[in-house]
């Protein structure tokens, strides 16, 4: 499974981007379809995952509230809307996508088997 993110750019903030994951074959052959973040020095980060079975999602306390994971309308994309950004949501975000991962296992980059190449986010304050 070959991904590849994009739609980052420079915000300020209190504005939105939408980031798009774009896959090589539909999204709900995966598991759980996630988006990471990751600054320099910094492990990285979960932000928020799909269930390809009943569409379920899951955030990070950080965001709740402020982003919304999604699928798109074309089987083999993710969304991720990031509303009201704040400079500590900068950051290089990935897409993953988890083949065979359990719930509770989400939030660990780790369980995921692909990855994209990253789209930065840059939010000015």
């Amino acid at each position: 499974v070959q991904l590849q993110a994009s739609g980052g750019g420079l915000v300020q903030a209190g504005g939105s981007l939408r980031l798009s994951c774009t896959a090589s074959v539909p999204t709900y052959s995966a598991r759980f379809m996630g988006w990471f973040r990751q600054t320099p020095g910094k492990e990285r980060e979960f932000v928020a995952a799909i269930k390809s079975s009943g569409g379920h999602t899951y955030y990070t306390d950080s965001v709740k509230g402020r982003f919304i994971i999604s699928r798109g309308r074309v089987k083999n994309t993710v969304f991720l809307q990031m509303n009201s950004l704040r400079p500590e949501d900068a950051a290089v975000y990935y897409c993953a996508a988890a083949q065979r991962a359990i719930q509770s296992a989400i939030r660990d980059p780790e369980a995921y088997d692909n990855w994209g190449q990253g789209t930065l986010v840059t939010v000015s304050s």
